[in-house]
């Protein structure tokens, strides 16, 4: 059932499904699978094993759940074939516990009580709706001291509420109202107090339907609600859904007699039951349909968010890196003055130092004698300047500084650097440097290699999503984390020079075989080759397995310890290389000896002759493919497709900007409604979603736009006192 499920949702094959989920439960990682096992699964990507993953988990929770709830309703004896039927083709929880609810074992409620009170007899004689006599007449047999039924209306107003909760428990009602509801239904929003000013006044009298509001509203609004300036209330269409449950309560007597007109009930229950229909709606139903309803909307907009997060994410931590350059780190602030860091073009720390050129030191030649000092010493290629408090002062100096120079600047978002240099791993990693000289380095360090260095901070606080503090964490860490471990692997990692935080992120490098990797490489010396990887403790054959093919050593004694190639296709690999008359063993690993090795007599290789020759070597006809592939771009990062910083020498603050300017910026974050752009006036401006193409409907600001991206854009308008500007990508 799993297996139809999954192949038909993700519209695959079900022996790539089958073959998926052997090696899921193998303990193999979507790293390594979309990677290294590409024969088994049909050479499916990163993206759909992601998704077949959750979902696996999904499914295998539902079943477990049909599990658990037919063995509860057999142990109450009320298990029939229909019911068993009717829960084996639920295809979500909700439709299970709609159906469960029934007999789930319940809180004493108003129904229980009276149960217990021996009324549910008389409950079920109204609803047969056939009786003669009035009702008050067979409530009063019902009466009874003992039980503490002592009037006709206590006994009436009981079986009405077990009346009200049978309706309440059927699972036909709830997935209709639930639908007409969100179908017809509005949230209304409005606030708590008018008077009070707030950044949610835009809802303070706010009213849209269910079915149509936007994903960065919900969002919105549950913050809002959340801090007490809200209150929301869903307006569900109720005389339609009343007309629609006495509909299906009452039996109509006239349905058979074609000569009457007008519905036929009984005259002695008819009003009970509507009674009771209009309680167990308002009451019991409405309540929880609206929780449902609202919960659903959340869960949406939190997936999407994720999905928007994610995405920024993947695109910011790909960002091609600054190679072979020097760079001064600038954590820029007022009173406690500006923060550098010298780092060479291998991330070393070479100097640091802290200088006072703002408010209220104001020591600005001094500052810049300093630097320029710095700049002689080292040979400075590039200032990074954190984008935080003191940013704008900082480069108006930095701009002075470097006048006459070779020197250029580039301003860095500096998100998350403070909570990095303040954390267990900066403090292991710089036991001798104070939190501004690690923010310092970590600024530099992450315009080197954005990878590397964003690796160390909580993905959450990285600051390229919408309302991520208002989502479900968990849910959120796991999808960042699914996001940083496919761009580490995706890149590769230096077995050498790799921290534990880079390491960890490894295919089946857990956080403690990462720590052990560099003990091992601090007590042992460098790695020499990846076998040696299984002389690290706790690192044994699957997590070998697993992670080999994602670690460089360069300088091993096999070439092919640089390259993507998976150690288990050493050997095919070593025989296609001898048919080219190489042999390995006279190359130290470095690119350049690969580069040496003429791969371009790979390039005539068609279908055919991948078949034949991927026979000959004992390896899947993929497999050889992706050693091909590898073997004629040797080393490639991937990252090196994406744009560069762009690199200042000049500033331009916000009140330079005019109406129809045409500058250049990079893409900081996408959001549901646009995307901000960075045009280095320390003011982020907003492209709106409508501004991003002319004469073109955008779904979604990310089809068009990825965070790092290099975009020419038009001024539109500039607020200057509220310091805010909108920018369009329709030149």
């Amino acid at each position: 059932m799993i297996t139809k499920t999954l192949a038909e949702e993700l519209n695959i094959k079900p022996w790539q499904t089958e073959a998926t989920i052997k090696l899921i439960d193998e303990g193999n990682t979507i790293p390594f699978i979309a990677r290294y096992r590409k024969e088994a699964t049909g050479s499916l990507d990163d993206e759909i094993l992601r998704k077949f993953g959750e979902r696996l988990g999904y499914l295998r929770n539902l079943e477990e759940r049909k599990e658990q709830i037919l063995n509860s309703i057999k142990e109450q004896g009320k298990l029939t074939e229909d019911l068993k039927i009717a829960i084996e083709k639920c295809e979500t929880l909700v439709e299970v516990e709609d159906i469960y609810r029934p007999y789930k074992p319940k809180k004493r409620t108003r129904a229980t009580i009276a149960k217990e009170k021996g009324l549910e007899g008389l409950a079920n004689l109204i609803l047969e709706q056939t009786t003669d006599v009035p009702i008050s007449e067979i409530a009063k047999e019902y009466l009874s001291e003992e039980k503490e039924v002592f009037t006709i209306e206590e006994a009436i107003q009981g079986a009405k509420d077990i009346i009200a909760e049978i309706i309440s428990d059927n699972a036909d009602f709830r997935r209709s109202i639930r639908g007409i509801t969100f179908k017809t239904g509005n949230l209304a929003i409005g606030a708590k107090d008018k008077e009070n000013s707030s950044e949610y006044e835009m809802y303070y009298d706010y009213n849209e339907k269910l079915s149509n509001i936007a994903i960065h509203r919900i969002l919105a609004i549950n913050r809002g609600e959340k801090e007490k300036l809200l209150k929301v209330k869903i307006e569900a269409p109720v005389d339609d859904i009343i007309e629609y449950l006495n509909r299906h309560m009452l039996i109509d007597y006239s349905k058979d007699n074609f000569e009457k007109i007008e519905p036929e009930y009984n005259e002695f229950t008819k009003d009970l039951i509507e009674e009771s229909v209009s309680d167990s709606y308002k009451r019991l139903i409405a309540p929880s349909i609206e929780r449902e309803i609202r919960a659903s909307l959340t869960e949406i907009a939190e997936e999407k968010s994720v999905l928007v997060f994610s995405k920024n994410l993947e695109q910011l931590l790909m960002q091609g890196p600054i190679q072979n350059k020097v760079v001064l780190g600038w954590d820029p602030a007022f009173r406690t003055g500006c923060k550098l860091a010298v780092i060479d073009e291998f991330g070393k720390v070479l100097d640091t130092d802290v200088i006072y050129p703002t408010e209220p030191q104001n020591k600005v030649s001094e500052s810049k004698n300093r630097v320029l000092e710095l700049i002689r010493e080292y040979d400075i290629d590039i200032i990074a300047l954190g984008n935080g408090t003191a940013s704008r002062e900082s480069e108006q100096i930095i701009v002075d500084i470097i006048k006459g120079t070779n020197v250029q600047y580039v301003i860095v978002n500096e998100a998350g650097a403070s909570v990095y240099s303040a954390s267990k791993l900066a403090t292991e990693e710089f036991p001798d440097f104070n939190v501004g000289e690690r923010s310092a380095v970590s600024i530099a360090r992450r315009l080197q290699d954005p990878l590397a260095e964003l690796v160390k901070i909580d993905p959450k606080s990285i600051g390229v999503g919408q309302y991520q503090h208002d989502m479900n964490q968990k849910k959120l860490g796991e999808s960042l984390k699914s996001v940083v471990e496919k761009a580490v692997n995706n890149v590769g990692v230096d077995l050498n020079t790799a921290s534990v935080a880079l390491l960890s992120y490894v295919s089946g490098v857990s956080l403690a075989v990462a720590k052990n990797i560099v003990k091992y490489r601090e007590e042992e010396g460098i790695f020499k080759s990846r076998k040696e990887l299984l002389k690290v403790a706790k690192l044994g054959p699957k997590a070998f397995e697993q992670c080999a093919g994602f670690l460089k050593v360069y300088g091993s004694d096999n070439l092919l310890d640089i390259t993507t190639v998976h150690p288990e296709s050493y050997k095919a690999t070593e025989k296609l290389i001898k048919n080219l008359g190489y042999n390995l063993k006279d190359f130290k690993a470095t690119i350049q000896n690969l580069k040496k090795i003429h791969f371009d007599k790979l390039n005539n290789l068609h279908g055919s002759d991948f078949k034949r020759l991927a026979t000959d070597l004992d390896i899947g006809d993929i497999t050889l493919r992706d050693i091909v592939s590898e073997l004629k771009k040797p080393g490639r990062d991937p990252r090196e497709e994406m744009p560069q910083p762009i690199l200042r020498s000049d500033t331009l603050e916000i009140e330079d900007l005019e109406e129809g300017m045409i500058l250049e910026g990079t893409v900081r974050n996408v959001v549901d409604f646009g995307a901000f752009v960075d045009i280095g006036v320390h003011q982020d401006g907003l492209v709106h979603i409508s501004q991003l193409v002319e004469n073109k409907f955008v779904n979604h600001p990310l089809d068009i736009v990825s965070v790092g991206d290099i975009v020419e854009i038009k001024v539109i308008d500039v607020d200057v006192e509220r310091r805010r500007i909108q920018l369009s990508m329709i030149i």
